[in-house]
């Protein structure tokens, strides 16, 4: 069965299963407001399936903005506006442009909310990670890009920074390329190369790249990072470089197998 057939039933099999989901949860989530209804609804936001043809048509990208909810990330050392609502407004325009590109793109989230329950049986953030690469994994990704904004300690610390998996040369390849395209759009005072690192949304064996726009730390580049123009050539930088990698002539290697969570706990 071709990639797209297979696409299109786990689809219509997700859409069926959440339609009879949704119909149970919703009733239940009434009780709780509109504010958990309008949360739940943005959870089963569909893929985004492009409508033109391009270079990166037949590629499935999954866009994870980073954070969210109650967990705002880093903080901006002057205005004080957390990143989750940064990543979040880099991943969307990532999103458009990839469609553009003739992308098929699935958003990890599309709003201001975490992956996890209030009252979780787990840590927060470990429910939060494995429903971001449930929805990765059930949309059949191709790459993982993953949004985020940097900070350090000291204040001199700028530029964009790209992390790849360690020891993985298909995520090396895909993060020298996006790292190389975002210095040429941006010219950063401080030229970054990529480096490898230890990530969850890493690790689910598809090149996959976590993105540090820039750091909020910095107080010049919090100030463009806030801008709406600047952060529309973060993500031009971003597509450019899945655009570069795509394109390359030579094959690509493959990734590392996904790292085996069977053991991983689920309830505590």
């Amino acid at each position: 069965m071709g990639k797209t057939a297979k696409r299109d039933r786990i689809r219509l099999y997700t859409g069926m299963l959440l339609g009879v989901t949704a119909l149970c949860t919703l009733t239940l989530l009434c009780a709780a407001g509109s504010s958990a209804v309008q949360t739940f609804a943005q959870e089963l936001a569909p893929a985004q399936t492009a409508l033109v043809q391009g270079p990166l048509t037949g590629l499935t990208v999954a866009v994870d903005a980073g954070h969210g909810g109650y967990d705002g990330g880093a903080v901006g050392r002057v205005s004080g506006v957390p990143e989750k609502g940064l990543n979040l407004d880099v991943a969307q325009r990532v999103e458009k442009l990839l469609v553009q590109q003739g992308a098929d793109v699935v958003m990890t989230r599309t709003g201001d909310y975490a992956l996890c329950d209030e009252h979780p049986p787990i840590r927060r953030k470990l429910q939060d990670m494995q429903r971001r690469a449930a929805l990765i994994r059930l949309n059949d990704a191709d790459v993982v890009l993953s949004i985020h904004m940097n900070e350090y300690a000291g204040r001199g610390e700028s530029g964009p920074q790209v992390f790849y998996r360690e020891d993985c040369p298909a995520g090396r390849l895909l993060a020298g390329a996006i790292q190389n395209a975002m210095i040429g759009e941006l010219q950063p005072r401080q030229r970054r190369t990529a480096l490898g690192g230890d990530y969850y949304i890493l690790t689910l064996g598809v090149p996959s790249v976590l993105v540090e726009c820039g750091f909020l730390s910095n107080r010049e580049e919090e100030a463009r990072l806030l801008q709406e123009d600047y952060r529309q050539r973060v993500a031009r930088g971003v597509v450019q470089g899945l655009l570069d990698w795509h394109a390359l002539p030579q094959e690509k290697p493959q990734p590392l197998p996904a790292v085996d969570r069977s053991d991983e706990p689920t309830a505590e």
